[in-house]
């Protein structure tokens, strides 16, 4: 794309720079929508792709899929534990954003990467927006928790996917003019590809009947502690009973998983992480999704297939109250499995969640250039300007 930055190129304020930080999947799904819209209004820009899901499967595939360009760096950070990717993490992006001085630099969810972008950026004096602010699950003990927190806390631009998120923003002092409901460009990404999701062909290559669960586990609240993963690998294995359930496993947590037993078997097929078009045609098929993963609660609400949240809390209530989640512990999920298979296919309950639209990317666009250009960014006349680099 012609409006993207490469090393060397003039920086200055007339030719702004916005930087966007990319970590792992759920951050290119996001991303693509808000990158487009960007590119239609002339933005310059580039990627920072951290490497923390490092893989082709995990990462690779889903640029190609969304569209999006190649990045400006690749950092390449790999696995680890939360301390020393984070350290890997900050080291790299103090790098990239010394050599770019990029105008606003643009985070996503929840990762480390989104983490570490922020506190680079804030020690930097770099102004920053967080795309997903203000989703809060109450649980500190999730790390995604941390890392919300303390992104909503340093960043200059906040776009909120949902009203309750305004709230907590709101609860915890945020700046009202800092705010801004843009809807959720997780599902500009789907509307987009929806022609392309076709269940058939990736249910022929992987032998898969009409009816299936489709499973994704790797959450360290389940997967980390050897009980807790025997207790959810018996938990699947219990709806594998029922009907067959393919589970494209996450590289974390696979060892630990695989020791608790799950692995293939009659009705249980284990795969590799699947492309973007390819899971989703695989969730639009399935007759039910079990998961613990953030992005598929907002998939399957779209998509009105029945799904189950393996944790005991979620930072996404709006796709149980105006979705097709449900939350459950591993001891209530073959029940509700049983349940959401007698009920057959699901319809959203109510209205679909406010500005859920496929619009998400263009107003996010048009915040971010208006803001660049210094203007009004508030409906009470009040505004945020550029910081001096």
């Amino acid at each position: 794309m012609r409006d993207f930055a490469r090393p060397g190129a003039a920086q200055g304020p007339d030719n702004p720079l916005v930087l966007h930080v990319l970590g792992a999947r759920p951050n290119f799904v996001k991303a693509a929508p808000v990158v487009r819209a960007l590119t239609e209004l002339g933005v310059r820009q580039g990627i920072v792709h951290t490497g923390q899901h490092y893989d082709a499967l995990m990462s690779d595939v889903f640029f190609a899929d969304l569209g999006l360009p190649e990045p400006i760096a690749n950092l390449g950070v790999g696995s680890g534990s939360h301390a020393r990717q984070t350290a890997a993490l900050l080291v790299g992006l103090e790098d990239v954003v010394l050599e770019h001085r990029p105008t606003l630099v643009v985070v996503y969810g929840d990762v480390n990467s989104t983490l570490a972008a922020i506190l680079v950026c804030a020690k930097l004096n770099v102004p920053t927006a967080h795309v997903e602010a203000g989703l809060r699950s109450f649980d500190r003990e999730m790390p995604e928790e941390v890392n919300r927190i303390v992104t909503d806390g340093l960043s200059d631009i906040l776009f909120a996917t949902s009203p309750d998120a305004l709230s907590h923003l709101a609860a915890e002092g945020v700046d009202p003019a800092r705010v801004h409901l843009v809807g959720n460009p997780m599902i500009d990404s789907l509307f987009s590809a929806l022609d392309r999701l076709d269940p058939a062909p990736v249910r022929s290559r992987l032998g898969l009947p009409g009816r299936y669960a489709v499973a994704t586990l790797h959450r360290p609240g389940n997967v980390d502690d050897p009980a807790s993963a025997k207790e959810l690998v018996e938990a699947v294995l219990s709806v594998s009973g029922r009907l067959p359930v393919v589970v494209p496993l996450h590289p974390r947590g696979r060892t630990r998983l695989a020791e608790a037993g799950l692995v293939n078997g009659e009705n249980l097929l284990i795969v590799d992480p699947l492309g973007y078009v390819d899971f989703l045609s695989l969730v639009r098929g399935a007759t039910l999704v079990v998961t613990d993963s953030g992005g598929v609660q907002e998939e399957t609400t779209m998509l009105g297939v029945p799904c189950l949240t393996v944790r005991p809390n979620t930072e996404r209530p709006i796709t149980i109250t105006h979705g097709t989640n449900r939350l459950v512990t591993p001891a209530q999920l073959p029940a509700a499995a049983d349940r959401a298979l007698a009920e057959g296919a699901a319809t959203p309950s109510g209205e679909l969640p406010p500005l859920w639209d496929g619009k998400a990317g263009p107003r996010i666009a048009r915040v971010i250039e208006s803001w660049l250009r210094g203007g009004n960014l508030s409906p009470a006349g009040q505004s945020v300007s550029p910081k001096s680099l």
